[in-house]
């Protein structure tokens, strides 16, 4: 290339900020400088890459603006700076030691990427020296978040310092055109992590004979059956004592997942992406997987190999394989060896281990199609750490998040960096793991913490750790503003906005129970403007395990009384006493539509209890897409729920189908949220409306609602890369302690 060619000779000293290790950065611009026949230098320096570069002004200008057109598929580059000074006289391009520095520092660690196209291909190639090697990767590929021990992301700084490179691996690594080019974590079979235990052969062997097999994978310890082997299941699932939640499933290849599950374009793009999340999809008729995996549901998660290490298992078996996190439900994944071997012991009938130590742990990631793009459900592999931009700089604040789905959230600089999904703090362990990632969080970035923020709800365990610890002062939110929020900063969205805030529980200002919110703001502050109808939510959290007490509830509520019909539905001695409870002063008060999702389920017989939360609610909606009717017969009257209960009472007993009930109720909602949305914004004149919370994961909910919004002239906001769930709150938290921060000034 010629650019500047003729131009005066400069020195630019360039500064790039970002996700920018462990991402092919350093060879992107030795390979750059190069092309544009440019000397100098480039290093990693804690938190950026710094580089010098000298030449032609003309050149060195092109160098600044394809920093950012043109970096690696996997960077995120969030500033670059330039500064000019006089030439050094430098006559080559280098690649330089990496810099420690000392000062705070925005942590931009790189998430783990699932091996890319090229390793597989060698992985098969018995004529390459890596064939069948399951810890192949390059710059393009392999663990990063999960082996680094601190920034910068060097190989001496990880995990990986335990295997010294070999000779040809040396030779790789410091070739400039070769695409092993300082790849921190790469290997071989001469000088690589090595399996510890049983072998892929007898792995293989043992799932084609229905075993259950542990296998440490990038992020933790994943256990693995035969997905088409009810038997296999069955055992897996009394193991591991998880009665009804869905399994994931591995799958080799696209085209086999298209066996099992209808894909559309948006849905293969996910699956195939370098995160390799799983993706949930309704399953066909014909898929021939065992009903075990996904119980009272027609949907299926499935994922693509992370690691070569899956994908040689994958396609050893030929069939599709439970692929679910190593641990005892409701506790965190597995990453030691020694925990493994203890937990294991009756869980797996064989153990696939390795010698490369997990320094954090990380699940899969969840996400599905809604609305024609992919939403993430769970955040981890492949998507966490990655931070998600705010509107300006500011001091380091840190969210705790909330009590289910939790995750943490630390705002350095104008980024806010996501933990990985924790799991629900109920649980000692994932507790343990919280406290755990939060020091962890902290101490990697050298952060100063001003403030921690925390929900509400008084008994959430993150809100009794943030009030208890000596790290900095804190401030309560509020959940749903939280959600709302998270919702605005993933969109870069800074005007207020209208906030339909649909889950299952968060703690009120008012003492009760919200979930069925209408809130108009953005982080300075917000107003409750409208909320559903509120009832009794007898038993408290027993209403949540039991959803036939809140059919009760809804029924005392909309009726005065339980009718007969739902007598014969709901069929509990407890009726009577719960319908009692329900008029009790001191019985908790709930305005949740995610609640009134459980009721409607239960009054059409889906489920009178739960194992898992949401289960009522993805019955009913699995119920409901079996019906393509237009039917609007249930017409909103505004917030009070009584109306829709009568109606689907009234349906229900005169033998109308449950699948066209439970899609009138669908219908019932969009309309609710479409006419109450209208109302505020001829009273205020905001027309941005958020759609955020748990309920917002459902689809049908979604593919009905957007059509309506946008007939009405709405800017409509969606949660994408964060999730709509719990899992954004600490998202939410930050932003806004950042605002309470600048007021206080």
């Amino acid at each position: 290339m010629q650019t500047g060619s003729v131009s005066a000779q400069i020195r630019l000293r360039v500064e790039i900020t970002g996700t920018v290790q462990g991402v092919g950065f350093r060879p992107f611009i030795f390979g750059l400088a190069r092309s544009l026949g440019l000397a100098g230098s480039v290093m990693n320096a804690g938190d950026r890459v710094i580089c010098a570069v000298e030449g032609p002004e003309g050149a060195c200008r092109e160098f600044v603006r394809r920093v950012r057109s043109d970096a690696p598929p996997l960077a995120d580059v969030h500033t670059v700076e330039a500064s000019a000074s006089s030439p050094e006289g430098a006559t080559d391009f280098v690649i330089s030691d990496s810099l420690q520095i000392d000062q705070e520092r925005l942590s931009a660690v790189p998430p783990d990427i699932a091996t890319c196209a090229r390793c597989l291909e060698e992985v098969a190639d018995p004529a390459d020296r890596r064939h069948r090697y399951p810890f192949i990767c390059c710059t393009e590929c392999g663990p990063r978040y999960t082996v680094v021990q601190a920034l910068p992301y060097d190989r001496a700084k990880t995990s990986m310092a335990d295997f010294p490179l070999c000779p040809r691996c040396r030779t790789e690594f410091e070739n400039p055109r070769d695409r092993r080019f300082h790849a921190q974590a790469t290997s071989c079979v001469e000088c690589g992590p090595q399996l510890t235990a049983a072998r892929i052969d007898e792995a293989v062997g043992a799932l084609l004979d229905g075993a259950v097999v542990a296998v440490k994978g990038l992020g933790g310890y994943q256990l693995l059956c035969r997905a088409d082997r009810a038997t296999s299941v069955q055992r897996l699932r009394d193991r591991k004592h998880r009665e009804t939640k869905p399994f994931a499933l591995l799958v080799d290849s696209v085209a086999t997942a298209e066996d099992l599950v209808e894909l559309d374009s948006a849905a293969r793009k996910a699956m195939q992406a370098p995160e390799a999340p799983i993706v949930l999809a309704r399953a066909r008729e014909t898929s021939g997987i065992a009903p075990e995996v996904a119980p009272g549901t027609r949907l299926l998660g499935l994922m693509l190999p992370a690691t070569s290490l899956h994908a040689m298992l994958a396609s050893g078996v030929g069939a599709p394989l439970v692929c679910t996190s190593g641990n005892r439900s409701n506790e965190p994944i597995i990453i030691d060896d020694q925990s493994a071997v203890e937990a294991f012991d009756e869980v797996a009938d064989l153990v696939v281990s390795h010698n490369r130590r997990i320094e954090r742990r990380a699940d899969d990631s969840v996400g599905h199609i809604v609305g024609g793009q992919f939403q993430l459900l769970r955040r981890a592999r492949g998507y966490a750490p990655r931070s998600v931009p705010l509107a300006s700089a500011g001091p380091a604040v840190l969210g705790v998040g909330a009590e289910l789905k939790s995750t943490t959230c630390l705002a350095l600089a104008d980024r806010a960096s996501l933990s990985v999904h924790l799991g629900d703090l109920e649980n000692p362990a994932t507790l343990r793991a919280f406290e755990d990632t939060i020091a962890d969080q902290v101490a990697f970035a050298g952060a100063d913490v001003a403030l921690v923020v925390h929900d509400l709800h008084p008994e959430y365990l993150s809100t009794k750790f943030a009030t208890g610890q000596e790290i900095a002062p804190t401030l309560a939110v509020q959940h749903h503003h939280a959600h709302l929020v998270s919702c605005l900063v993933e969109n870069r969205h800074e005007e207020p906005a209208i906030g339909v805030v649909f889950d299952g529980l968060g703690w009120g200002t008012d003492g009760s129970a919200w979930g069925g919110e209408f809130l108009i703001g953005d982080a300075q502050g917000c107003e409750r403007a409208d909320h559903l109808s509120v009832v009794s939510m007898p038993g408290g959290v027993r209403a949540i395990r039991e959803p036939w007490r809140m059919a009760v509830a809804h029924c005392v509520e909309a009726f005065g009384e339980v009718p007969p019909f739902v007598r014969f539905v709901l069929d509990d001695i407890r009726l009577d006493a719960v319908a009692a409870l329900c008029a009790e002063p001191t019985t908790l008060r709930t305005s949740s539509i995610g609640r009134l999702f459980d009721a409607v389920a239960a009054l059409c017989g889906l489920a009178h209890t739960v194992t898992y939360e949401g289960e009522a609610a993805i019955a009913l909606e699995g119920l409901a897409v079996g019906c393509d009717s237009a039917d609007e017969k249930y017409r909103s009257s505004g917030a009070d729920a009584g109306g829709v209960v009568r109606a689907v009472v009234d349906d229900l007993s005169a033998g109308v189908d449950r699948s066209l009930v439970a899609h009138r109720f669908h219908r019932w909602v969009a309309s609710f949220v479409v006419s109450t949305c209208v109302r505020l914004r001829d009273r205020t004149g905001v027309g941005a409306v958020a759609l955020t919370g748990g309920v917002f994961q459902n689809r049908l909910l979604v593919d009905l609602l957007l059509p309506m919004l946008a007939e009405q002239q709405f800017d409509v906001i969606r949660q994408s890369r964060v999730p709509p769930n719990d899992g954004g709150i600490s998202l939410g938290q930050v932003a806004i302690g950042r605002a309470h921060l600048a007021r206080s000034r």
